[in-house]
């Protein structure tokens, strides 16, 4: 099981308070993760990514161990850490402005 984080905005979306919990099949990548969340909360879909492209939304950032992961391919396995649910993944909501 991996532990999720999301944004305060996300976890009301998906009726959560906390940390969320998912069940990843096969190896634990950014995109199977995200297949996991959006299949056990449906209404996050199109939230975190696009439903057509499928890529990562502007404005949503990844954090694994600390690192910023949100530029790596989706397709790299995450950190051994996360994998065994030892570290939460973090979805975060960046901020812009100035």
């Amino acid at each position: 099981m991996i532990q999720v984080v999301l944004p305060a905005h996300l976890q009301t979306l998906a009726g959560v308070n906390g940390a969320v919990t998912v069940e990843v099949k096969g190896e634990a990548t950014q995109r199977t993760l995200l297949d996991a969340i959006e299949t056990s909360y449906p209404m996050l879909g199109g939230t975190i990514r696009d439903r057509a492209t499928q890529n990562r939304r502007a404005f949503v950032r990844f954090f694994a161990c600390g690192e910023d992961v949100s530029h790596e391919s989706p397709d790299a396995p995450l950190p051994d850490a996360i994998a065994h649910g030892r570290e939460p993944f973090l979805i975060i909501g960046a901020i812009a402005g100035g």
